[in-house]
C-alpha cells in the first residue's frame, strides 16, 4: 500500500475491549486529531450503516478509513493508527514481509479471542458505567454465603 496523502485517518475501535482501550488511550495522547481521529463503535449513538459495515463486521476486524474514502483494516489499520500517532518506528515490524504471515497469523487468533477477555480491568473503570447504571461481575454464588 503507497503512503496515504489523505490525512487524517478515522479509526474504528471498540471501547469496550479493555486491551484495545489501552492502545486508544497511548494513541490519543500521542495523535493529533489532524492526523487521527478515533470511533467508539461500541457508543451507543454509533450507527455503522452509514459506513456500509454492520456491527459485527467492525467488532471483528479493526476498520480504519482515510480522508480519501480509502480502506485499510487488521494489521493495515494498526500500522497506519500507529503512524498517524508518529508511532511508525514501533509499528514497522508490521509491514516486514517475512514476519507478517505471523503476525497476521496472531492478530487473527487475538480477534477471534478478543470477545473473551472483558473480564480484563478496563483502564477507565468506573467510568465506563453508563445512565447511573455499572456492569459488575456476576457475585450470584455469594449470596447465599452468610
Amino acid at each position: 500500500m503507497r503512503h496515504p496523502t489523505a490525512w487524517p485517518l478515522t479509526l474504528y475501535y471498540d471501547g469496550s475491549c479493555p486491551l484495545c482501550a489501552r492502545e486508544i488511550r497511548a494513541l490519543r495522547r500521542r495523535a493529533s486529531p489532524q492526523r487521527l481521529q478515533l470511533v467508539d463503535i461500541d457508543a451507543p449513538d454509533f450507527d455503522p450503516a452509514p459506513l456500509g459495515f454492520s456491527r459485527s463486521q467492525l467488532q471483528d476486524r479493526l476498520h480504519a478509513r482515510f480522508a480519501d474514502g480509502q480502506w485499510v483494516s487488521g494489521l493495515d489499520a494498526t500500522f497506519w493508527s500507529w503512524c498517524a500517532a508518529g508511532l511508525g518506528r514501533w509499528a514497522a515490524p508490521l509491514r516486514w514481509p517475512l514476519l507478517r504471515p505471523l503476525l497476521e497469523l496472531g492478530y487473527r487468533l487475538f480477534c477471534r479471542l478478543r470477545p473473551y477477555l472483558h473480564w480484563l480491568p478496563h483502564p477507565d473503570g468506573a467510568a465506563r458505567c453508563r445512565a447511573g447504571v455499572c456492569e459488575l461481575p456476576d457475585t450470584s454464588g455469594d449470596k447465599d454465603r452468610n
